[in-house]
């Protein structure tokens, strides 16, 4: 035994000489200066000398793989790994095989907690206050990653590294999301070689908008032929790493696998949720009470920590109608099966960094949670952009919808863009008090984290516990790689990293690492860390709150009430110290303010400037007129024209056979669209309130046969952004068919889905063409014309 303990110490002392390897010289400026010609030109070829230029290897021959993982929206109360009840076997094995970390922190929020991962800098000053869709001209909050702050895969490209990004982007500009580009805030502008995904916040699991560097491209099966997105993006990322072995072998790989699970909309096969049938019938007040010992009996949280109360405005289980409840469950069983399947996908990337042969020398994170659990789908939804555009619904219209496409069977499937009630991410981010959106508390930013490199890190089960941030892993590679961060890349001076390396920590638990400060900020909730201590304001909003609360337009930092936390004696902001250390909790607020100003996260509450306070501003296309090529497709909502949203007049000229079929155009996805088609001459207009209402208005007759002109004009009824549309149609100037549609989208449809001209791509956004998608129009459109009105 005593041998055995001295070769052990004796490995762990080699290991931590080689976490920090030298650095790289001359790696200030990048690229690195051409290396010029070693031959001489004479005048004849006999009077040349010929020596082929040797162009040095940046990094040496053992230099490390380097695969991030990163899930969406998980909480730690959910995998089995920590003591949740979603088997999280992979998670389990990347643990077993390395370290892992239950101080891990984000920012609270998808976007800026990306840009930070994968630049090593605060989220503001790089411009990333909030979602890329909400950008505001604050600097803050402007919704592009500057080039002044070159991401981790631009910086090892330089290097020599061959570099891959699959799944959720949401880092570029939702304006510069065309076919038409630009493309310079896509990944492969910013450093990835390689990058097939989606560019949204979130998509279809199903039909997702899909991109293969600058090309979007359609999934390569249907739902029926068992496509699933998990899998694709595990499938595409396996044959990257394939081509890799046999084209460059001799390269490193730096691959950025982001997950677009388990973000809503909750898509999974229904075997999968079946898995979890009956298991959280008690609800999330009984969840959380068992997960919270789990957790303690595995280690993952102190023994004295204590589990926090629910708030008062988030609904107990005890509250909920017996007759909602099986809803309720089966959301839950939902999500859980969707996230057991996303870490199995996480397992087939292990498995294949194995079969290659990688795997012993990749330095492997897998982090659970890019934020917490989310609470967006408030009280349990079929549809949940219902939540983001504001409009009120009962949990009985859910149901009785849900009802008419199926049943309780139907959730996870395409025909539904479900998501669990906000107590479930409550239950998710067990023990702490916080979910996504709340950057004030650690059940918004403590997500876990697994470190695996079986060359270099000997495993250890106990957690680590120093208090780290996701700007600090860009650094902890740049000293694991030996590069010190750039001066200049591409002509750009670069902002010094704000993160603090952890190099050391990955080998000897008591090495420090990290930083002593970290702010946080999203949309006006915000806290701040410094030495053990943690000053926290909620914020104007909770997350499970529908609508805006009272007092919002009048909303002013300076009047939210703060709280203190001495998180190395209270693991779970369980005990406000605010009263009996208001010097402390003042002290607090200063370095808060000092960080807010160094970071740009001024005016406080920025995030809130578009969504709250200028809803006109958020983004949408400049023009208020369109001219349309009847091949059209693919158009994301963010750039299309607003025809379910806004006064608008549409114009089509086609030549129509007799008894037409098809889509002449859809806007949307089947949880929430509009969209005009014909069937067998009959034309239909059909508003999808995100499936809660269908407004379907029909031509009393059938469209004759030739070349006419189909005009369709929506119209507010009275001045409310959400409020009736009237839509009149005409054929060749004479009526075809009008109706009103009761309530509309004061915002928009989808996060990813798109305008289509001729066809319906994508989700199909009626039921009554579902099974004949993508419906192509049987005519020809020559062209179609929109313009505001």
């Amino acid at each position: 035994m005593a041998d055995t303990k001295t070769e052990q110490i004796k490995t762990e002392q080699i290991k931590t000489e080689q976490i920090v390897a030298p650095k790289v010289p001359d790696g200030g400026v990048l690229p690195f200066a051409a290396v010029p010609s070693a031959s001489v030109a004479g005048r004849t070829l006999a009077e040349s000398t010929y020596q082929p230029r040797t162009i040095p290897r940046r990094l040496p021959p053992d230099t490390p793989n380097i695969v991030v993982v990163l899930v969406d929206d998980a909480g730690p109360g959910l995998p089995s790994t920590f003591g949740g009840e979603v088997t999280t076997s992979t998670l389990d094995r990347i643990c077993a095989e390395g370290v892992s970390y239950n101080r891990f922190h984000t920012t609270a929020m998808c976007s800026p907690t990306r840009a930070s991962l994968l630049t090593g800098r605060n989220h503001h000053e790089i411009g990333n206050g909030q979602i890329a869709e909400l950008a505001n001209d604050w600097d803050g909050y402007a919704g592009k990653i500057p080039r002044s702050s070159a991401t981790v895969a631009e910086v090892l490209k330089q290097y020599g590294y061959a570099t891959s990004a699959f799944g959720k982007w949401h880092n570029t500009p939702a304006e510069e999301t065309t076919a038409a580009g630009p493309f310079d805030n896509w990944p492969t502008g910013l450093g990835f070689e390689y990058f097939y995904g989606f560019l949204a916040g979130e998509a279809s699991q199903y039909e997702p908008n899909l991109v293969r560097n600058t090309t979007l491209v359609p999934p390569p099966r249907t739902p029926e032929e068992g496509y699933h997105l998990s899998e694709d993006l595990a499938d595409d990322a396996i044959g990257w790493l394939r081509r890799h072995r046999a084209f460059n072998a001799d390269k490193p790989f730096f691959m950025y696998w982001a997950s677009g699970a388990i973000h809503g909309p909750h898509h999974v096969m229904k075997d999968w949720a079946d898995k979890y049938a009956g298991k959280f019938d008690d609800g999330w007040d009984a969840y959380r009470e068992r997960v919270f010992d789990r957790a303690k009996e595995k280690g993952w949280i102190p023994q004295d920590a204590e589990l926090t109360e629910r708030d008062e405005e988030l609904a107990g289980w005890d509250d909920i109608p017996e007759d909602e409840k099986p809803f309720q469950r089966r959301l839950m069983e939902v999500a859980a099966g969707y996230g057991e399947h996303v870490d199995v996908q996480v397992g087939r990337l292990a498995d294949e960094l194995d079969a290659l042969g990688y795997a012993d020398n990749t330095l492997f994170l897998y982090i659970w949670g890019d934020n917490g659990s989310s609470g967006e789908g408030q009280n349990g939804t079929i549809s949940e952009l219902l939540a983001q555009n504001g409009i009120p619904t009962t949990v009985r219209q859910h149901i009785d919808a849900l009802d008419e496409l199926g049943g309780l069977d139907v959730l996870g499937s395409p025909l539904v863009d479900n998501q669990y009630h906000a107590a479930w991410a409550w239950a998710g981010s067990t023990p702490y008090k916080g979910m996504k959106l709340m950057a004030s508390h650690l059940g918004g930013t403590r997500n876990p984290m697994a470190v695996r490199w079986p060359k270099t890190i000997a495993a250890d089960a106990k957690p680590r516990d120093v208090f780290l941030h996701c700007n600090d892993v860009v650094p902890t590679i740049y000293d694991i790689v030996g590069i010190e961060p750039p001066r200049v890349v591409n002509g750009e001076p670069q902002m010094p990293i704000a993160g603090a390396s952890f190099a050391d920590t990955l080998v000897d638990r008591n090495a420090a690492g990290g930083k002593r400060t970290q702010y946080f900020e999203i949309m006006g909730s915000r806290g701040i860390y410094h030495d053990g201590w943690m000053a926290s304001a909620r914020g104007p909003r909770l997350p499970w709150v529908p609508g805006l609360p009272e007092g919002m337009a009048t909303w002013t930092p300076d009047a939210d009430v703060w709280e203190l936390y001495h998180l190395d004696d209270d693991w779970t902001q369980n005990n406000d110290l605010a009263a009996a250390e208001p010097e402390r909790l003042a002290q607090l607020k200063e370095i808060f303010m000092v960080e807010a100003a160094k970071n740009s996260v001024l005016p406080v509450g920025g995030g809130l400037w578009v969504p709250v306070y200028h809803p006109e501003l958020r983004i949408a296309p400049p023009y208020r007129e369109w001219q349309f090529a009847g091949d059209t497709v693919r158009m994301p909502e963010f750039c299309a024209p607003a025809l379910g949203t806004k006064n608008n007049v549409l114009t089509i000229d086609a030549d129509f056979p007799a008894d037409a079929s098809g889509v002449l155009y859809a806007l949307g996805a089947g949880a929430g669209g509009m969209t005009c088609y014909l069937d067998e001459g009959y034309l239909t207009y059909e508003y999808n309130l995100f499936l809660i209402q269908r407004t379907k208005i029909r031509s009393a007759g059938k469209v004759p046969a030739g070349r006419a002109t189909i005009v369709v004009t929506t119209e507010h009824a009275d001045a409310m952004p959400a409020g009736p549309l009237a839509i009149t149609i005409t054929h060749d100037g004479e009526p075809l068919a009008a109706g009103e549609v009761p309530v509309s989208v004061p915002l928009l449809f989808t996060a990813n889905d798109c305008l289509d001209i001729g066809t319906c791509l994508g989700s199909p956004v009626s039921m009554d063409y579902r099974d004949r998608a993508p419906f192509p129009f049987s005519g020809h459109i020559h062209g179609v014309h929109v313009v505001y009105s």
